[in-house]
């Protein structure tokens, strides 16, 4: 990965460029930032500058041994632990080691703009979550306590490291703090308070923020190879994530579906429907995990976009010109009185989903209080 490779982030990749030439590289680094930023992307683009053989002042060459290795994720001196669980492939026992090959065909593919849920689904592990084992951290160190092979530096990539168990982040934790020479770490997270703070405190945070609007707009005109305007929508909507922007543009028939899905379900709770609600919910428990997580996420979305209605901040919404329609009639019954407990109702939603809650009864139960708190007044 080059820095040139990675969508915007401008002045990002300069501080990090200009920390190799002064020499500042800190030990332990955490690049902190929201999905779609491209932090992974920023990490093998800054370790393949420190490695580079002919490394120029705006770029790593591209051309040398440890360029090419880098780009292919297969250096020596490039190790990486990452979430895994059992598959049909390891059935007990999963460590990063084993899944290394996948690891590189998956990061390579996207260009090194990756999300937790896309890398579930490449390893087909249906429901299961993943995570970094006290087996990745013992094998980490064992490999670290090596000298390089052949770069100047060893560097370790920690991809998601919310996931890391307590019992591997205590193993990590003087390897954090005093770590063998020529040894650099790049801890990759979105979520920074399901992180331990004693790993947090030893780590230099690199704030990566979301992608400009411009940026995005311009990577998805060389992506598609076509007009602005055929993915102006989608770069607008994308808030700065590469990856919705992406999923947006590929996938528009699907965010048609949650916005009229999310539609049909606020207008039979407004009614108090229940009949219809009842089959509502039944048709719902049919459409699989994921899309019900997504439905939710939306419903957050549009509870957002109320209180923008209601602060009239209406020129902050992201929205198409039907969507937009319905958030100003659905605004007057999102308030202060109940935008908590909304909010708190798809949020649980979502976590009972990731625990293999039953679908029907689930939205049978949110259904029924979103029917009261449509009807809270402030």
């Amino acid at each position: 990965m080059l820095f040139r490779q990675v969508i915007g982030q401008d002045a990002l990749k300069q501080k990090l460029i200009q920390s190799v030439t002064e020499s500042r590289v800190s030990h332990a680094q955490m690049f902190l930032g929201p999905p779609g930023s491209g932090k992974l992307a920023l990490a093998l683009a800054y370790a393949t500058y420190i490695n580079c053989t002919a490394r120029k002042p705006e770029d790593s060459c591209g051309v040398c041994p440890s360029c090419i290795k880098m780009g292919k994720l297969i250096h020596p001196d490039l190790h990486a632990v990452f979430p895994t669980t059992t598959t049909k492939k390891i059935k007990s026992n999963p460590e990063s080691v084993l899944f290394m090959e996948e690891w590189r065909q998956y990061v390579v593919r996207e260009g090194a703009y990756t999300n937790l849920n896309d890398w579930y689904n490449f390893l087909s592990v249906e429901n299961k979550q993943g995570t970094i084992f006290t087996r990745d951290a013992n094998e980490l160190i064992r490999k670290l306590g090596f000298k390089a092979y052949e770069a100047e530096y060893k560097i370790a990539i920690i991809w998601m490291a919310e996931k890391i168990n307590i019992q591997a982040a205590n193993k990590l934790l003087k390897l954090l703090e005093e770590p063998p020479a020529k040894t650099l770490f790049m801890l990759i997270a979105e979520e920074q308070e399901e992180i331990l703070p004693t790993v947090r405190s030893r780590t230099y945070l690199v704030k990566v923020p979301r992608i400009h609007d411009q940026d995005v707009l311009k990577a998805l005109v060389e992506r598609y190879q076509c007009r602005e305007a055929e993915v102006r929508e989608a770069a607008m909507l994308a808030e700065g994530n590469w990856l919705e922007a992406v999923r947006l543009q590929e996938n528009n028939e699907e965010e048609k579906y949650f916005f009229r899905t999310f539609q049909q379900w606020m207008r039979l709770c407004f009614k108090s429907a229940i009949p219809e609600l009842t089959d509502f919910t039944a048709n719902i428990a049919t459409i699989g995990r994921e899309k019900q997580k997504a439905l939710l996420h939306y419903g957050l979305h549009v509870f957002r976009n109320g209180m923008l209605v209601n602060s009239r901040l209406n020129d902050l919404l992201r929205i198409t010109d039907e969507e937009k329609e319905f958030n100003l009639k659905f605004a007057p019954f999102v308030n202060a009185v109940n935008i908590e407990s909304m909010i708190r109702l798809m949020e649980e939603g979502i976590n009972h989903i990731e625990r293999n809650a039953h679908a029907g009864i689930l939205f049978t139960d949110i259904s029924l209080k979103m029917v009261k708190l449509l009807r809270m007044k402030n």
